[in-house]
């Protein structure tokens, strides 16, 4: 099971550790207010309360063993940049930070961030994503240009199974569940939809109108897969 380590609890880095949660990540959160670590310490692996500043009390937590820590600080800019030094110096393998401007950017990638996130020009690229890909429902990074989605199935899928459509060769994606909707109909008489979720696909398994396939792989390649190529059938 991957492992992320969550810096800074205000409403992005809350965000992001519950998404990551919902994912089957496990998670480490930390933040020097009490309150915020109070808040969501029943719902992620590990929540501390320190000065994620403090490189004795940074060392003496398991961060070194994540796969990637995102340093979610907002506008503590300063505070930031020397967590993420920190983090640098510990040896983790793949740093988010999350800047201000193209100023503080620059700086968190001199001192060690492999990513950093400019929450307007963010913001901005997934609205217009979303507009140009509005079969994508759930977006979460993994790594630089990596990510998984959950995404709607597009209509020359509907009928044909895993083997038939061969994502791997065709996309360079791997599907890795299938979620479906069934109708059910309720005590009113109006009809819900009940959804499963097939986490171990087979390559005969088939896709159906309304499933949504959870996605893995390079931004470009999901990019492809989700919106129809010219001369594409």
């Amino acid at each position: 099971m991957p492992q992320y380590a969550v810096i800074g609890l205000g409403a992005f880095g809350k965000k992001v550790a519950l998404t990551l949660v919902d994912k089957g990540a496990d998670v480490i959160v930390i933040d020097k207010d009490k309150e915020s670590v109070e808040e969501i310490k029943d719902l992620v692996s590990a929540a501390l309360i320190l000065n994620s500043t403090d490189e004795q009390a940074m060392q003496a937590t398991e961060l070194g063993n994540v796969d990637a820590a995102v340093v979610a600080l907002g506008d503590k800019q300063e505070e930031a940049i020397l967590t993420t030094a920190i983090l640098k110096k510990m040896g983790i393998s793949h740093v988010v930070a999350r800047a201000i401007n193209g100023q503080y950017a620059d700086i968190l990638r001199t001192v060690g961030a492999h990513k950093v996130i400019i929450i307007e020009e963010s913001m901005g690229e997934t609205v217009a994503k979303r507009l140009l890909s509005p079969e994508v429902y759930q977006h979460v990074v993994l790594t630089t240009g990596h990510s998984l989605v959950e995404i709607a199935v597009r209509e020359e899928f509907i009928g044909k199974t895993l083997k038939q459509l061969d994502f791997r060769r065709r996309y360079g994606v791997n599907v890795i569940a299938i979620q479906k909707r069934i109708p059910e109909v309720n005590e009113e008489g109006k009809v819900t939809y009940a959804v499963t979720v097939n986490d171990v696909p087979g390559p005969d398994d088939k896709i159906e109108k309304d499933d949504v396939l959870v996605v893995v792989g390079a931004d470009d390649n999901i990019e492809k897969m989700s919106i129809p190529q010219r001369g594409e059938k």
